[in-house]
C-alpha cells in the first residue's frame, strides 16, 4: 500500500465510488452547482494530484481552497470516505508550497499562539470595528471592548478541566463563565489550562499548517495533566482535541483525546440534578437550534444540546440536515463571497422558522455564532441560554439586529 505525494494511502482515495450522495450536503456545491466544487469533484482532483502528478495551479488551488471543511459529506457517504483526512492532506501539501493560507492568515494564526497579545489586541480590534475600519464582509459580529476577569480555577485538584482556548477566551469569555457556573452547580471542581495550552491548533490544521498544529497540541496536552475529563465549549476546539490521537499518533495523544467531552455531552447526564433545585421554567423562550458542523458531523454530539435546552426552552428544529452556515473557522475571512452565499441559505432557513422577532438562535461554536450574528440574528451559546434561565449568570443584552430578521 503506497503513500505518494499527498501522504494519502491508495486505499483511502479508492473508497469514493462517485455515487454523488454527498452533493446535496456540500455547501459550496449547493451555492455554485459546480461539480468541481463538490466532495466528489475535489476527490477527483486529489486523485489526479496523487496518481497522475497533476500540477497544483491556480485552478486546482481554487477547487481545493474553496472547501469549507465542514465534513457534512461524511455522514452522508455510504462508503465511509474519510474526506476530512483527504482534504487535510491536500491542504498540508499546498501550504508547504505556499499555495494556500496567505501571509496575513499565517500571521494571524501565529498570533493565536501568544494569548496575551490576542487579549491586548481584542479591544483595539473592537475599536477599529466601531469606527468601521474592518469591512463587513469579514463576517465578524460586534467584538467586546471589555473582556472582564479571566476564568480562574476553582481547585488545584480539579474533577474536570475547563478548556478556555484562544479566540473563545478573548471574544466570548462570558460563555466560559456560564460553563464554570454549571460545573459548580453539578458539584464539581474545575481547573483551567496553563498559558501554554491557550490554542488548540484547529485553525492551523484547517489551513494546512499541520506542523504548527502538532506543536500546539503537545502544549495543550501538557497544560491539562492527569486523567480528569476535559470539557470544551467550542465545537471546533472540541473536534480538534478529540483528534489529537490521529494528529500526533502517540499513546499519550490517544489517551488525551479519550478524556475530551463537549460541554453538552458532559452536562447531559447531570441536567436532571441541575434542574431539581429550580422551579420549572413557565414562559419558555422559542429557541431555533443551529448545529455547528464540527459538533454534528465530526463529534456527533449535537443531540445533547437538545437535552440540556429542553427544560428551559421550546426548541425549533431546522429542516436543512445540518447544512453549514459558511463560517468554517477562518473561511469567512479567506472566502468572503462564498461564505456569504452559504450563510444566506442558512439565514433563509432560520427565518422560515421564526414565530416572532424575539426568537433566539442557539449555536455552540464561536465562529458560527459570530457569523450568524453579523447577519443580524440574535444568537447565543446553548450554555449561556441555560445558565441565564437558571439565574446562574446575568442575562446578557441581545445584540441589535440589522433589519434582516423580519
Amino acid at each position: 500500500m503506497s503513500v505518494r505525494p499527498l501522504a494519502i494511502t491508495d486505499d483511502e482515495l479508492s473508497t469514493c465510488v462517485g455515487c454523488g450522495l454527498c452533493l446535496p450536503h456540500c455547501p459550496t456545491f449547493r451555492v455554485t452547482n459546480e461539480e468541481a466544487l463538490s466532495p466528489r469533484g475535489r476527490i477527483a482532483t486529489i486523485r489526479s494530484i496523487q496518481w497522475d502528478g497533476l500540477k497544483i495551479d491556480d485552478q486546482v488551488s481554487e477547487i481545493l481552497n474553496t472547501c469549507v471543511q465542514c465534513r457534512g459529506c461524511e455522514p452522508a457517504c455510504p462508503s465511509g470516505v474519510p474526506y476530512g483526512r483527504l482534504i487535510e492532506a491536500a491542504k498540508n501539501n499546498m501550504a508547504a508550497h505556499r499555495q494556500t493560507t496567505p501571509w496575513w492568515q499565517r500571521f494571524g494564526l501565529r498570533l493565536l499562539r501568544h494569548h496575551r497579545l490576542l487579549l491586548i489586541g481584542t479591544p483595539l480590534l473592537a475599536l477599529a470595528q466601531r469606527v468601521r475600519l474592518i469591512p463587513k464582509r469579514a463576517g465578524l459580529s460586534r467584538l467586546p471592548i471589555r473582556l472582564g476577569p479571566p476564568i480562574v480555577a476553582s481547585s488545584k485538584t480539579p474533577d474536570v478541566w475547563l478548556y478556555t482556548g484562544c479566540v473563545m477566551d478573548a471574544w466570548q469569555r462570558s460563555t466560559h463563565r456560564s460553563v464554570a457556573a454549571l460545573i459548580s452547580k453539578v458539584g464539581c471542581r474545575y481547573g483551567v489550562p496553563s498559558k501554554a495550552g491557550s490554542c488548540c491548533g484547529a485553525l492551523h490544521s484547517h489551513a494546512g499548517l499541520s506542523d504548527e498544529a502538532k506543536v500546539l497540541a503537545q502544549a495543550v496536552m501538557t497544560s491539562m495533566p492527569g486523567s480528569a475529563p476535559i470539557i470544551v465549549d467550542s465545537a471546533g476546539c472540541g473536534a480538534a482535541l478529540k483528534d489529537y490521537g490521529h494528529l500526533l499518533n502517540t499513546p499519550q495523544a490517544h489517551e488525551f483525546s479519550q478524556r475530551v467531552c463537549d460541554v453538552h455531552e458532559w452536562l447531559e447526564p447531570h441536567i436532571a440534578t441541575i434542574m431539581q433545585s429550580h422551579l420549572p421554567v413557565m414562559n419558555k423562550p422559542s429557541i431555533i437550534v443551529q448545529d455547528p458542523c464540527h459538533l454534528r458531523h465530526v463529534q456527533k454530539s449535537h443531540l445533547a444540546v437538545r437535552s440540556i435546552l429542553a427544560p428551559v426552552a421550546n426548541l425549533i428544529e431546522l429542516d436543512d440536515d445540518g447544512m453549514c452556515c459558511g463560517a468554517g473557522g477562518a473561511y469567512s475571512l479567506v472566502e468572503p463571497e462564498l461564505a456569504a452565499l452559504i450563510r444566506d441559505r442558512k439565514v433563509h432557513n432560520i427565518l422560515a422558522k421564526f414565530t416572532d422577532d424575539s426568537n433566539i438562535v442557539a449555536s455552540a461554536n464561536p465562529g458560527c455564532l459570530m457569523h450568524l450574528q453579523s447577519a443580524g440574528l440574535i444568537v447565543k451559546h446553548p450554555v449561556d441560554i441555560l445558565a441565564e434561565a437558571l439565574g446562574l449568570v446575568p442575562t446578557t443584552n441581545r445584540p441589535p439586529t440589522k433589519g434582516s430578521t423580519k
